[in-house]
């Protein structure tokens, strides 16, 4: 088996109707309004990402479970090259270490220390996704929830130096 191509960074982030602010540009001493919405629905991007690849898995899911951690493992799995093995770095949720959960064999996961998100680069990915993608949005139904989700990770996906550029650490080394 060939070494790995490099660590695989997983990490989960809610969107939905109650939005997420964020800052715009405005004339001083002014106090621009921005929609924001008090509704209760949202859905969940799994994303996934290779610093040394340039590439990402993901999937959109309505929950987070063991379940739903199993289907983004699966779809990791297809996407790490050949002969290769993943390193996948988690944090602490419950979904992504629970014992019912079948790893591929294809993936090892590396569970994160406590109170430590600053270590998970993915992290990084949402932020920049909220700023970018989601931010002062009001979503008129479920449905354009999961559109503009599917938009913000292609945006994301489909971008091999925006990928590097964001999840690449020094840390992170390949063998």
């Amino acid at each position: 088996m060939e070494a790995a191509i490099g660590p695989r960074l997983m990490a989960d982030a809610r969107v939905g109707q109650q939005g997420t602010l964020t800052r715009i540009w405005a004339r001083r001493g002014t106090r621009p309004r921005v929609p924001r919405d008090t509704r209760y629905k949202w859905s969940y991007i799994f994303g996934a990402a290779c610093p040394a690849r340039g590439t990402g898995a993901g999937l959109i899911l309505p929950y987070v479970n063991a379940e739903a951690m199993g289907l983004h493992l699966e779809e990791i799995a297809k996407a790490v090259a050949p002969g290769a093995h993943a390193l996948l770095i988690v944090d602490g949720a419950g979904w992504h270490c629970a014992k019912a959960l079948d790893v591929p064999d294809n993936i090892t996961l590396l569970k994160l220390p406590p109170y430590a998100p600053e270590l998970n680069p993915m992290k990084n990915v949402w932020a920049y996704l909220r700023a970018n993608k989601l931010a002062i949005s009001v979503f008129d139904s479920y449905e354009d929830i999961l559109n503009k989700c599917q938009d913000a990770w292609n945006f994301f996906a489909n971008d091999p130096d925006r990928i590097t550029s964001i999840t690449q650490r020094d840390w992170i080394t390949v063998s």
